[in-house]
């Protein structure tokens, strides 16, 4: 589930050759022993056991409905605002690499050779495009559905967590970062961008007026900065920009060792 300005095609890169599953995943909610086979064709039970709402279901379908033509309708806005964003985030990824929320799959082709790569998507149809990219490209990575808000990963699983241009449209942006957090191990990095609130403040106000109807109607925000719960949760900044007025952020930030 990304969102917003997304990748035109992603340009080619050399990767090592990982395994693509279709496997059903197994999802483990934080703080609870159950265990549910996730599935395509189960959205009930995925609900059930992420504590999804009828809000959450119908935003999930609107993924779905939106995963045809996501990167073509999107391509243009990526190449104008945020062309090297991609290429920023990914390139730091080392090691086992989780990335959360990776919608069609648009940074699959910039990781660096040796990543052992593991993705979560929460839609279906948006997960059915990223598989079939990765098969494209020849790619081996394990890419599964799962709700950012319950990774279902021990703690400390991943060297590198990475999300880009989805956390605005998580519903529980705070409950996610907990999660990215939990599941990285100590001294490892985690790497976000996304469009966030504007350092000029005419269009700071802008961007509020505009999420009175985009965050009820979309599950869409403009106005967030995850970089300061990054920060209050005590993680290390290493790298920071932010561009287009504001508007453009990415990081990495390393959790204590």
């Amino acid at each position: 589930m990304e969102t917003c300005f997304p990748s035109a095609g992603p340009r080619q890169s050399s990767i090592v050759t990982r395994h693509v599953t279709d496997a059903k995943p197994t999802l483990h909610p934080l703080g609870s022993d159950a265990r549910a086979t996730l599935d395509r064709r189960a959205p009930a039970e995925i609900s059930r056991l992420c504590g999804v709402t009828s809000r959450d279901d119908r935003l999930q379908r609107a993924w779905d409905r939106r995963a045809g033509a996501y990167d073509r309708e999107m391509g243009a806005a990526e190449r104008r605002w945020f062309a090297e964003t991609r290429p920023w985030v990914c390139r730091r990824a080392g090691g086992r690499t989780l990335e959360v929320a990776l919608g069609t799959g648009l940074n699959l082709p910039l990781y660096p050779a040796g990543v052992e790569l593991t993705g979560i998507e929460w839609s279906a149809e948006m997960l059915a495009v990223a598989q079939r990219r990765a098969q494209t490209l020849g790619l081996a990575a394990d890419l599964r559905r799962g709700d950012a808000r319950a990774l279902p990963f021990d703690d400390g699983t991943f060297d590198t967590v990475v999300m880009t241009f989805s956390m605005c449209a998580v519903p529980d942006p705070d409950r996610a970062l907990d999660e990215m957090v939990r599941v990285l191990r100590p001294g490892g990095l985690l790497l976000l961008a996304d469009h966030v609130e504007s350092s000029a403040w005419p269009l700071r106000m802008l961007q509020r007026l505009v999420d009175v109807a985009t965050v009820p109607l979309q599950g869409e925000r403009y106005c967030h900065r995850p970089m300061r719960r990054v920060e209050a949760m005590g993680l290390v900044l290493e790298a920071h920009e932010r561009t287009r007025v504001g508007m453009i952020e990415q990081l990495a930030a390393r959790r204590a060792a």
